[in-house]
Formats: structure tokens, sequence, C-alpha cells
């Protein structure tokens, strides 16, 4: 279901950014990406006042919408794009990204070691408003060494904590607590881990430790019935820095399934 872009036989970034194009085409900050989906940027990198006839000015933005796009890739139809770029830069009622806005997540891959064995642990964090501020804070892991602890599905005979063990002042829960393979069965129906109170449990014990991040990118679903994801192309040419990697059309009635799917929770 996540897409990527077309690549094309013609140059969209040499005619636009002109012969300075191979310096000025590279997004090299998230920050600029939000600028230049905006149109809050000249072609050259520099901001417009908000005051300016040309912040956000719908024609301009519509060529810079066209090339934030990896063009290596064949997998998004142009009709597809082009359908995006009419309803984000709609001249009643256009779609500006927001970095305040909370409807966007990062996604980080990072690398651990748990206990001398390299884990690959996934982090999604989430901007959160601090006083006057803003910082990222953890919103969920995932982690195939926490997944892997818990069984796919229910046993049909689950083990359970007999009725009347209250009459026994619950002395049964020692032999609970002593059936490792089974924990899950004692805990309310319904019950999932949470990964990311095990990673910091984890973290503070000493058992695991950070080493460093493999991958970055960024899921956005600021546009109402869309979704798309950006990633950091570092390649030769011009189109590189981050770019739209993924698009897809969403619901908004189905983006809270689409995110959990996303976020494997």
């Amino acid at each position: 279901m996540l897409i990527t872009s077309l690549a094309y036989s013609q140059d969209p970034l040499g005619e636009y950014l002109g012969d300075e194009s191979a310096f000025y085409a590279e997004t090299k900050q998230v920050n600029q990406f939000f600028r230049r989906f905006n149109n809050e940027e000249s072609k050259d990198g520099v901001r417009y006042n908000p005051g300016d006839k040309k912040y956000r000015d719908l024609r301009e933005r519509k060529n810079y919408l066209d090339i934030l796009f990896d063009a290596q890739n064949s997998s998004i139809t142009r009709d597809l794009k082009q359908q995006f770029i009419a309803d984000v830069n709609n001249e009643t009622n256009p779609t500006f990204l927001d970095f305040r806005n909370g409807d966007w997540f990062s996604e980080v891959a990072a690398k651990f070691d748990y206990r001398g064995q390299e884990q690959i642990i996934y982090l999604y964090l989430r901007l959160e408003q601090d006083r006057k501020g803003y910082k990222w804070v953890l919103h969920h892991v995932h982690s195939d060494k926490y997944s892997s602890m818990m069984p796919e599905k229910e046993s049909e005979e689950k083990k359970f904590i007999h009725p009347m063990s209250h009459e026994l002042d619950f002395m049964n829960l020692n032999k609970a607590f002593q059936d490792t393979d089974h924990l899950q069965d004692y805990a309310v129906k319904g019950y999932k881990p949470d990964y990311l109170t095990m990673l910091l449990y984890d973290i503070k014990r000493g058992d695991l430790k950070f080493k460093t991040v493999t991958d970055v990118k960024f899921h956005f679903f600021q546009v109402d019935n869309w979704y798309f994801e950006i990633a950091e192309f570092n390649r030769s040419g011009m189109n590189r820095g981050w770019l739209i990697s993924s698009l897809a059309k969403v619901p908004e009635t189905q983006k809270e399934n689409f995110r959990k799917y996303l976020f494997r929770e």
C-alpha cells in the first residue's frame, strides 16, 4: 500500500531551478522540506516573509511540489501524484504543512546491544508541546525481540487463577509467577504489552545499550484523505535530500487503522 514516485524522462528540476539547479535542488533539511512544500522560500533558498506576494503562492508552489518526490522509483503513477498536488494546492482550500501539528511522526531505526547481541529497534517519536516550546518524545516502540515474547494468538485453554483463590489469600500466585511461559494468560482479557515500558526498563537495568541510528523517515497524516512519507536520499544528481518516498490515498475514517498498521501496534 505504500507507494513511491515516478521516474520521468524529462528533468523538471533543471527547468525550474535554472543554471544553479545542481546546488539548490537538494532539500537538505526536514525544515526545508516544510518550507518548500508550502512555498515559503525561493528556488535559491531565500525565505519569503509572510507579507511577500510570493509567500505560499500557489502557481510557484505547484512547481515546487512537483520536484519534492523521489524520481527514481516508478511505482507511483503520474496520475496519483497529480491528484495529490491538485488536492494540496486547491485554490479555494489549499493544505499547508504545519510543523507544530501533531499529525506527523518520525520513525527511527536504531541499533542496540542486548546482552551482547545486536538488535534493531524501531522508535516512533512525535512532537509534544512543553511550556512555550516543543520537544520530540518517544510514542511507540516496535521490536522483534519484544513481540516474540508474546504468542501470536491466545491458546484455547488458558492458564488461570482459580476463582476461589481469595479464600487461600492468593497463595497460588507463587505458582502462576513461576510459570513464565504462560504469564500473559494471567493478565486481563485483551492485554497487550507496552513495548516502550519494556525498552525503558531494559535500558535502566543495563541489559540494553544504545549504539547508533541506522535510518530515519517521517510519516505525514496532515493532508485530508492522504498519507505520505519522506526519506533522505544521499546520491549524486539533483533529485536528492528529503523527498516524498511513499504516497497513498487514505480516507480520514481509515487513518487511525492505517497508522496502527504502519507502527505495527
